[in-house]
């Protein structure tokens, strides 16, 4: 069945918000502790690799990879391991976590070296052991996305500079402060997976980054920087292929089905830095901003630092808090406990104000039709809403409601305020089970 919709359709125009555009990243000092989750990527738990007592070093292996879609855990501090505990995460489950109180030295693993990378192979064994995910929020292991059997489909490597979300601006920062190594990042993955083509995805809110990548591309002309329409979620993966080449992955397929690989920035970054210095992923730089924080900015955190060290940080929060949370405003994570740690695929922390986070009031659906036409993917959330409420499993397959990421397009634009996203959530899963019973 086509998805006769998706080509028209317009996604939502929200509003950018992106006030630390152009502030300056700086350093957060190193925290007194850092609790580490062993589940900090899709896909399998890791396995700490260290017990009580232990002394570790900045970059030191704590949790090995457990299974191939996963990813190692590192620290990010020199000191010692002060507890290995069980804690529930988002998602509801429950798995290891590493504490380490540090010592302030911030004494360098003397394993540290740069990876010796001489082909494909060694170059994907080396992402694996950097624990590199997508740093734009899904958390992704990288070392399974560049990992395929015949590189030769791959013909375009897109590197995601969009920014899509609504205040964050921490890979806009990537591309201004660190454009040397964005395309050393670059210039190592075409090179080692043989990609011919590279589309460097800018929306056009973001002049000043889509000027230095400009500069340096130098007329490579295998190297393309492509301004994007700034409408959400531009930076979802299927999206952006579209946008970038006009190809549609198929229902249930991956970017490699059309020849793509899709890179966050910020991870083909540190892929240049891992390259060149060995220190694994241990730190990221995070948007620090909403109507509840007293000072905005874009700040380079320690994985594992509690969330409140780095509100402290930015002069704490101001007024009745409503709601903090991990990520943008349309698909981030509620904090539920400020002692959270942050994690390796946080791009942000919001602290909104009660006034902005109260929800309005739920009325009756008019039938407007909005919510189709904002849907990126051309679903029919409305209909698909009525075929879950009637337990229409084989009408909620034909409406292909599996195709919805979430984005939140459909709630954002409905006039009566219904929970549209959270509808197609329960839908999905709906579905999901019942292929399982099957």
């Amino acid at each position: 069945m086509k998805n006769v919709f998706k080509r028209a359709a317009k996604g939502a125009h929200v509003p950018h918000n992106k006030n630390t555009q152009n502030t300056m990243t700086v350093d957060m000092p190193v925290p007194e502790k850092i609790l580490l989750p062993m589940q900090q990527h899709i896909g399998g738990t890791a396995v700490p690799m260290v017990k009580k007592g232990d002394q570790v070093f900045v970059g030191t292996l704590v949790g090995r990879a457990e299974g191939y879609i996963s990813a190692p855990i590192h620290s990010g501090v020199s000191g010692t391991v002060t507890d290995v505990r069980e804690i529930q995460i988002s998602s509801g489950a429950r798995v290891p976590a590493v504490e380490i109180t540090a010592d302030g030295s911030q004494t360098v693993d003397p394993a540290i070296a740069p990876p010796a990378v001489t082909d494909y192979e060694s170059f994907t064994t080396a992402i694996r052991a950097s624990g590199l995910v997508g740093l734009g929020g899904a958390g992704f292991p990288t070392s399974v996305k560049l990992t395929m059997k015949d590189l030769s489909v791959i013909d375009t490597l897109i590197i995601n500079g969009a920014e899509c979300e609504p205040y964050i601006t921490a890979d806009n920062r990537e591309f201004v402060e660190n454009p040397e190594d964005v395309m050393s990042g670059i210039m190592a993955v075409k090179k080692w997976l043989g990609v011919k083509n590279v589309i460097i995805a800018i929306e056009r809110n973001k002049p000043e980054a889509m000027d230095v990548m400009f500069g340096l591309i130098k007329g490579d002309a295998s190297i393309t920087v492509k301004p994007l329409p700034s409408v959400y979620p531009q930076g979802a993966e299927k999206i952006l292929i579209e946008s970038c080449t006009g190809r549609e992955v198929p229902r249930g397929g991956l970017p490699s089905d059309v020849g793509c690989i899709v890179m966050n920035v910020s991870s083909v970054a540190f892929v240049a830095a891992y390259l060149r210095t060995g220190m694994p992923l241990i730190s990221r730089r995070l948007t620090v901003d909403g109507g509840a924080v007293a000072e905005p900015k874009n700040v380079r955190v320690i994985v594992g630092t509690p969330i409140a060290d780095v509100l402290a940080f930015c002069g704490g929060t101001k007024g009745e808090v409503g709601e903090i949370i991990t990520g943008g405003p349309m698909m981030g994570v509620s904090v539920v406990d400020t002692a959270f740690p942050i994690l390796k695929q946080n791009n942000a922390v919001l602290a909104f104000p009660r006034s902005e986070a109260e929800l309005p009031p739920v009325q009756e659906c008019i039938h407007c039709g909005r919510c189709i036409e904002a849907c990126p993917m051309g679903l029919s959330p409305v209909i698909i809403a009525k075929a879950y409420n009637a337990h229409d499993l084989p009408g909620l397959d034909k409406l292909m409601v599996d195709l919805c990421m979430e984005c939140g397009c459909c709630s954002f634009v409905c006039p009566a305020k219904r929970p549209v996203t959270e509808t197609m959530r329960f839908a999905k899963t709906m579905l999901k089970k019942g292929a399982k019973k099957k």
